[in-house]
């Protein structure tokens, strides 16, 4: 239990940064669950466009700490790959 007023403080904050890096994580994940069912339905134009969409999203979820560089590229990597797959 914090008990100096700044740990106080600091677990305030903590609690609020939770939130709203969970509101981003899950944000995150519903963009590239559009991709994966535009995937699964099989059309390039959706897919792609759902790709498009979800790269910013990813990718402003490293710069702010929620999801690791590699991670984050790897994912853009296997996505953009099926959907490049679609379209032969």
């Amino acid at each position: 239990m914090a008990n100096s007023p700044q740990a106080k403080k600091r677990a305030r904050q903590n609690e609020r940064r939770a939130d709203v890096n969970k509101a981003r994580r899950s944000r995150i994940r519903t963009y590239l669950r559009k991709v994966e069912e535009a995937i699964a339905s099989g059309d390039y134009a959706v897919a792609s466009d759902a790709l498009r969409s979800a790269q910013p999203e990813l990718m402003r979820g490293v710069t702010k700490g929620i999801v690791h560089k590699n991670t984050a590229a790897r994912k853009m990597s296997r996505l953009s790959k099926r959907v490049k797959a679609l379209s032969a």
